[in-house]
């Protein structure tokens, strides 16, 4: 049995920020103790929800027409980002330079995001997409 497309996508994005997330997390404790732990830790949240988030939306959107899919895609890309901006206030507010690490987050988050996208994107050339062609007139 088959999978579908979203789930090879998610799978292909995983396991190479699985890997750079475990690195990531190592080199956090040890230059920078606890608080570089907690933020890798953070930035692993984000990122995984964050694009964990555009799979499903394209899962849910398959069968919905053009319009739909678009006004959907705009409506998760817009609540993402108020999202993501309400948690990284939240988190420069409610936590201290002391416990949490901002460069280590920054930089476990753009390494994240670079090893999930490339993942995806890399799992997406592999996909048998099937797309009907116009017929001809």
């Amino acid at each position: 049995m088959s999978q579908s497309n979203e789930a090879q996508l998610l799978r292909g994005a995983l396991i190479p920020a699985s890997i750079v997330g475990a690195i990531s997390i190592i080199v956090a404790v040890i230059v920078k103790g606890a608080p570089g732990l907690f933020g890798a830790l953070l930035a692993h949240f984000v990122v995984v929800i964050y694009l964990g988030i555009h799979i499903l939306v394209s899962k849910y959107s398959r069968n919905l027409d053009p319009m739909s899919t678009m006004a959907l895609a705009m409506f998760s890309y817009v609540s993402k980002l108020f999202f993501v901006a309400l948690f990284l206030i939240a988190i420069s507010k409610l936590t201290s330079v002391e416990d949490v690490h901002r460069g280590t987050f920054g930089a476990v988050t753009i390494a994240l995001t670079l090893a999930w996208l490339g993942g995806e994107i890399a799992s997406f050339t592999k996909l048998r997409l099937h797309l009907p062609l116009p017929e001809k007139s």
